[in-house]
């Protein structure tokens, strides 16, 4: 081949690089990051599994100061709230800064707005990014909390507590709280009425769907039923019920993919999440949110 030839490819190859690259470079925010996990876990499952799956290291190595927050897996939005706020105030005094930028995924997008209208963290928070999160309640929560019948609701959440306080390690949960806080009734009539935005923060949103299966192979059940409740869903949470503030859009992964569900969403099952590049999707978020003074 001839040398100038070899030296344009080169020279192209190398401008294509950085284009697909520039996106994710020296993605420091003004303010750290804080993420905010969702129902049913931890920041670390059992104390062995990430539930953010790579996703802090991903950020860390972009250049980003991250924080990952823990509160009961099972418990009510208000009894988490308390619990994420005052993890959110030590990271502010042992960061030196003067707000964060909160993601959350699940129920971690409810407690976190709580915490900022209701608990004094409204002053510390210059963005909420919300990712597949409940606003609207979850049919799924209405089945399972209306569908049992009451008289068992005592037995099935008094056993529930206690695999959360003897296997995942949570303090004083309440599992009966966690379900009613999701239902759609809830959410629309009492939660989101009482829990207004605050000026001056910005709020986001995306949601995740699965187009034609659950890649996540325990959510096929529950993305079938949601179907037929609430339409376009991620297996745990519809299309409708995720948006809140600005809404950013859908992730259904690529093409060729079944789509993009609420395990997907943030890497798991253990990174295994084909279409959808986990890591690269939170440094676009955090990267937007710089570009926006954040």
């Amino acid at each position: 081949m001839h040398r100038k030839s070899v030296l344009f490819i080169a020279v192209l190859v190398t401008a294509l690089w950085g284009m697909g690259s520039s996106a994710h470079a020296a993605q420091n925010t003004r303010y750290p990051v804080v993420l905010a996990h969702g129902m049913g876990a931890s920041a670390e499952i059992l104390g062995l599994v990430d539930y953010w799956w790579g996703i802090p290291a991903a950020l860390e190595r972009a250049g980003v100061e991250v924080y990952v927050t823990s509160v009961n897996g099972m418990d009510s939005t208000e009894a988490k709230a308390v619990d994420f706020r005052n993890q959110v105030l030590e990271i502010l005094a042992a960061s030196g800064a003067a707000k964060v930028n909160i993601i959350g995924h699940s129920h971690g997008t409810l407690y976190s707005r709580y915490a900022i209208t209701h608990l004094g963290l409204a002053p510390f928070v210059a963005s909420h990014t919300s990712i597949a999160g409940p606003h609207q309640g979850s049919a799924m929560a209405d089945l399972i909390m209306y569908g049992i019948p009451g008289s068992l609701h005592g037995l099935v959440g008094g056993a529930l507590d206690l695999v959360y306080a003897w296997v995942f390690g949570d303090t004083n949960p309440d599992t009966l709280g966690n379900g009613w806080s999701l239902t759609t009734d809830f959410m629309q009539n009492v939660f989101n009425p009482n829990t207004p935005n605050i000026g001056g923060i910005y709020y986001q949103s995306w949601a995740a769907k699965a187009k034609w299966a659950a890649p996540s192979v325990v959510l096929q059940v529950p993305w079938l039923i949601m179907l037929t409740q609430e339409g376009a869903n991620d297996g745990l949470v519809g299309v409708e019920s995720a948006k809140w503030g600005n809404f950013r859009g859908v992730e259904q992964a690529a093409w060729y993919s079944a789509g993009c569900d609420h395990i997907n969403i943030i890497g798991h099952f253990f990174g295994a999440t084909p279409g959808f590049d986990a890591s690269t999707f939170y440094k676009d978020i955090v990267a937007d949110l710089k570009n926006r003074g954040f």
